[in-house]
């Protein structure tokens, strides 16, 4: 029996059978990959959902128009208190009747503006009342006065203080006892306003990250703007109507938690990018392994005020650590506020009244252990983005330099008001010199060009606002986290002595704390 031959396949047979093969092995491919971009598109999703969810509980929601009218009454109140200048003194009288005196003199006075703004208000508050009977109100307008200067830090400047402090001495368990009124409760926060309303979810939705953005107008055109507003307003508008809860969760609800979101972005872009945006000057025009002619950024201690010897590269890295740790704690600023408020308003934790040499009130000393501990993780975070860190690691919090955790947020909150003028003057000069012939020959006259003006000011800037001078005495100046923000402000404290103050002024310089000059 003789087999059958096999029939063979021609190359042409054989090349449309390797291009079915080829062709197969390419939609495999693809579907994979389209499994594999959607699992990562909803890890990215999931990721950021529960990186949102953690961020809210540091996020103060925004006022309602009847917490704003309330706002008004508070700050009046706070402007005709003399709270500090009869507590923080010396005198041989009770503390804590001066304290329950002038606590009940102030709950006085806004139930006096509650009664003079809204009478039918005022009533339910004053008759056959006392202030036992008005708790919850007291702490509502309390809270809101410190839900809104979190968010507002340019706020309440000379009644924050105030403020805090009162509520600070409310919690000790002699004035607690005695006056049998509790003034303190949680700051509203977006996380847990939902989590009231069971409706945390709504935050792991993607269309979250479409309603908080923050429209940036730079570089696009108009159409494109109103294009990104009608995303964000459709945005806005599913959610609220999809996670809406009839009686206890209105869609209004949902749009303020999703617009104290984008605060939160907004406040970031503000005072954290500037940061970013001062150490990308610091790249582009210098380099720490090469020195310029007349731009080195070596100081020596005792030369032009100097307190530290550092070489170029040394102190290039100390700079670039500095702006490094400053937007860090700018990105955890709500977080610190919130920590701040907590140390501050603890019934365990006592303070102490101490001369620091600020002037004839005495400062409350007191732990910020809650605050530490951020700061702590801050600073960890700064020094594993680099293999050299230069100066102190030193944190001064309860102590002489500084007292308390309002005194560090404060000071942190100088930052952007430090960078921001400066990268205003920096960012407008080249405009300036090209819309205006006489500034630009001036310019040309003095400082040879544009480009060569702007390193005589970060030079200038480089050096001498991180230096470690500043503070009262030899001791106290020196390369610590809290040291290098009083080295810049020292800086910005003598502006006016410089050579090119008067190009600051042309750009619109007003200030370093926002006011006139």
């Amino acid at each position: 029996m003789t087999a059958k031959p096999t029939e063979t396949l021609s190359r042409a047979d054989l090349g449309n059978i390797w291009d079915i093969i080829k062709a197969s092995l390419f939609m495999i491919h693809e579907v994979k990959t389209m499994q594999g971009q959607a699992r990562d598109c909803d890890s990215e999703i999931t990721q950021w959902g529960d990186w949102i969810e953690e961020q809210t509980q540091y996020i103060p929601i925004r006022l309602t128009l009847d917490e704003r009218k309330y706002l008004r009454l508070l700050e009046a109140a706070l402007n005709v208190s003399e709270y500090t200048d009869k507590i923080d003194i010396i005198t041989y009288s009770s503390k804590s009747k001066r304290v329950m005196q002038q606590i009940k003199e102030l709950c006085g006075i806004l139930s006096g503006l509650v009664v003079a703004s809204d009478h039918k208000r005022g009533q339910k508050l004053i008759v056959d009342k006392d202030y036992r009977d008005n708790e919850e109100f007291f702490q509502s307008i309390f809270e809101i006065g410190r839900r809104h200067k979190i968010m507002n830090p340019e706020k309440m400047r000379d009644v924050y203080g105030n403020l805090m402090f009162m509520l600070m001495d409310s919690v000790t368990p002699d004035v607690q006892d005695a006056l049998t009124l509790k003034l303190v409760r949680p700051i509203k926060t977006v996380h847990s306003f939902l989590k009231e309303r069971d409706a945390l979810n709504i935050l792991h939705n993607d269309l979250v990250k479409i309603a908080t953005a923050e429209i940036i107008s730079e570089d696009k055109s108009r159409s494109k703007i109103q294009q990104e507003i009608r995303e964000k307003e459709r945005a806005i508008n599913l959610l609220s109507n999809k996670y809406a809860k009839p009686g206890l969760l209105e869609p209004e609800e949902i749009r303020q938690c999703l617009y104290s979101i984008g605060d939160n972005h907004a406040y970031l872009r503000a005072n954290r990018d500037c940061c970013d945006r001062m150490l990308g000057y610091l790249t582009k025009y210098f380099d720490p392994h090469q020195i310029e002619d007349n731009y080195s950024l070596a100081i020596q201690t005792d030369v032009h005020g100097a307190r530290l010897s550092h070489s170029h590269e040394m102190q290039y890295y100390y700079v670039d650590r500095t702006l490094v740790l400053w937007r860090e704690i700018q990105h955890e600023m709500f977080k610190l506020w919130m920590m701040a408020d907590h140390d501050m308003l603890s019934e365990y934790n006592m303070y102490r009244l101490r001369d620091t040499g600020r002037g004839l009130i005495l400062s409350r000393v007191q732990g910020c252990s809650s605050v530490s501990k951020v700061v702590q993780s801050i600073l960890c975070k700064a020094k594993q983005t680099t293999r050299l860190w230069v100066g102190s690691s030193a944190i001064h919090l309860g102590d002489k330099n500084v007292p308390n955790a309002i005194e560090f947020i404060d000071k942190y909150n100088q930052v952007p008001h430090i960078l921001n003028p400066m990268l205003t003057c920096l960012d407008n000069i080249s405009k300036l010199a090209r819309e205006n012939q006489s500034i630009d020959d001036y310019i040309k006259a003095t400082f040879n060009d544009v480009e060569t003006l702007k390193k005589d000011i970060l030079v200038d800037f480089f050096r001498y606002a991180f230096d470690g001078n500043g503070a009262d005495n030899f001791f106290d100046a020196n390369s610590c986290i809290d040291g290098r923000l009083t080295s810049a402000w020292n800086w910005c404290s003598q502006i006016e002595k410089k050579k090119f103050f008067p190009v600051f002024l042309l750009t619109g310089f007003v200030g370093f704390d926002g006011g006139d000059f």
